[in-house]
């Protein structure tokens, strides 16, 4: 397993576009149903600081992700929103969770 934590910060005027671009990716995720991938996208107080928490099940469940197309394009139009803080990626060891994260 693989878990991957995400932080970052954009412009104000950036940051309700971030969470469609967000959410489209979420509803391509939930239509793919695929199994492998349990990802999270939360927003701070400030409405402009996301962090992104990603489990994935193997290598491959990761690749899956990243060639999304709905993916694909939320990190682009990211990249050149012009960003506050740039990505932070951090990857983390799960040491338990409250269910099984891929029910298997």
């Amino acid at each position: 397993m693989k878990v991957i934590k995400v932080e970052y910060t954009t412009k104000a005027e950036f940051a309700e576009q971030n969470q469609i671009n967000i959410m489209n990716v979420m509803t391509d995720l939930q239509n793919a149903n695929h199994q492998g991938i349990n990802y999270n996208a939360c927003l701070s107080a400030d409405n402009k600081t996301f962090i992104h928490t990603a489990f994935f099940k193997s290598n491959e469940d990761q690749k899956f992700l990243n060639d999304l197309p709905s993916f694909k394009s939320f990190q682009e139009q990211l990249k050149s929103s012009g960003l506050e803080v740039p990505p932070n990626q951090e990857l983390l060891t799960i040491i338990g969770s409250s269910n099984n994260i891929f029910n298997s």
